[in-house]
């Protein structure tokens, strides 16, 4: 499955964003938010998977063109984004699919992983047209979802040996999101650490755990986005 770069209008300006279709030509619009690496070959790929199982999937380019390559310039990044552009990013994202001829959904799914998992629950509780939240282990001190604002279900996907952030976390955001009556389902995954589901990571890549958790991932999104 090959996809391509394409800009999308965000906040006046534009920006960058890797788009990949189902063979179909058409499906529901899932928007996929990188780890603080950036938009490396492994998220487009991940973009790729979804379009192979038949969701029109853009990965947003949230560094305007920057990546990185170790953990310390990964960590410069993530602490340096600009929180308000990126809304505005993932708002044009959203508005760039739903205004795709190959989307067929009325609602877009997020799915983000590491930093990108706490932007996709950003972004649902900013945006009604967000309609299904996946968060693979979201992590980001900066950024603060409004949770009384979210309409969208969420599936929250974390590994049980992940210091940053650990089980108790998970079910602190869990019990949050339940009291506000919100529909969540969250699973934690034994023996496992942050990034499981990276499989270019093979030190922390967990095959069985990343293959259920993409199971779910897919399930649920052909659940909720119609």
């Amino acid at each position: 499955m090959a996809g391509e770069m394409i800009e999308f209008k965000s906040n006046g300006g534009t920006t960058e964003g890797y788009l990949s279709a189902p063979e179909s030509g058409t499906g529901p619009g899932v928007i996929v938010l990188p780890e603080w690496w950036g938009l490396v070959p492994h998220i487009k790929e991940v973009a790729n998977r979804f379009a192979a199982e038949g969701f029109v999937a853009l990965a947003p380019d949230l560094y305007h063109g920057e990546s990185a390559k170790s953990p310390d310039e990964a960590g410069k990044l993530m602490m340096a984004l600009d929180i308000d552009q990126t809304e505005k990013d993932l708002r044009g994202a959203v508005n760039y699919l739903l205004g795709h001829e190959a989307v067929t959904s009325d609602k877009v799914g997020t799915a983000g992983f590491c930093m990108g998992g706490v932007l996709a629950l950003y972004a649902a509780t900013k945006n009604a047209q967000v309609g299904a939240c996946v968060i693979f282990y979201g992590i980001h001190p900066k950024v603060q979802p409004d949770l009384a604002n979210l309409q969208a279900p969420v599936l929250g996907l974390y590994a049980e040996k992940d210091s940053s952030v650990p089980p108790s976390a998970v079910r602190e955001l869990e019990s949050k999101l339940q009291s506000l009556g919100k529909s969540v389902e969250m699973h934690i995954y034994t023996d496992t650490d942050h990034a499981f589901f990276n499989d270019t990571r093979p030190e922390i890549y967990d095959p069985a755990a990343a293959a259920d958790a993409w199971r779910r991932t897919i399930d649920f999104f052909r659940q909720h986005l119609r």
